[in-house]
């Protein structure tokens, strides 16, 4: 049921609902401590759809957590970017590319539009752009994957990092 559940959510992973992510808001929609309208991405289609899955009467997008907005791409204006890495580091689904003290851009078709990264930006380079056509913003399938994905990578960095130190550790420990 929580699959389903997360499914059926937009996977911007954008926090608007107050929840770290899609799925934790489907766990506390499950648990009873989230209400079904707290997603400003779905929109009132997708609360319907959560409402119908659920069983229980639909109601409005509860406005305290935002508005729904037509679906959007973060676009870096590319002759400001200074390269400073922090919208690389906040976004979700790994949709922004670029190094250290170098231009970034944003991949387009993989942007979910969370807004994570505006807020971040030191010189404010980027906006969020209404798509022309919705149908080319990635589906929630193929953000989860991506989100899945940039989570494991995360991790494996995390286990690597901890075993790098770990050696340094005892290599520091055994020359004394």
């Amino acid at each position: 049921m929580l699959e389903s559940l997360n499914n059926l959510l937009p996977q911007t992973q954008c926090g608007q609902c107050s929840f770290n992510g899609c799925r934790p808001y489907a766990e506390a929609i499950i648990a009873g401590e989230a209400d079904i309208n707290q997603c400003p991405p779905s929109g009132d289609a997708g609360i319907a759809r959560i409402a119908a899955f659920l069983n229980v009467p639909s109601k409005p997008l509860n406005s305290q957590f935002g508005e729904h907005k037509p679906k959007s791409v973060a676009v870096i204006d590319e002759a400001q970017c200074i390269g400073c890495v922090k919208c690389i580091a906040v976004c979700p689904v790994d949709a922004i590319v670029g190094a250290a003290k170098w231009m970034h851009t944003v991949i387009t078709a993989e942007c979910t539009g969370c807004e994570l990264c505006v807020a971040p930006c030191p010189i404010d380079c980027i906006t969020l752009q209404s798509l022309e056509n919705p149908d080319f913003a990635p589906t929630n399938l193929h953000a989860k994957q991506r989100y899945e994905a940039r989570n494991k990578r995360k991790e494996m960095e995390m286990i690597e990092k901890t075993e790098r130190l770990r050696q340094q550790k005892a290599r520091l420990l055994a020359v004394h």
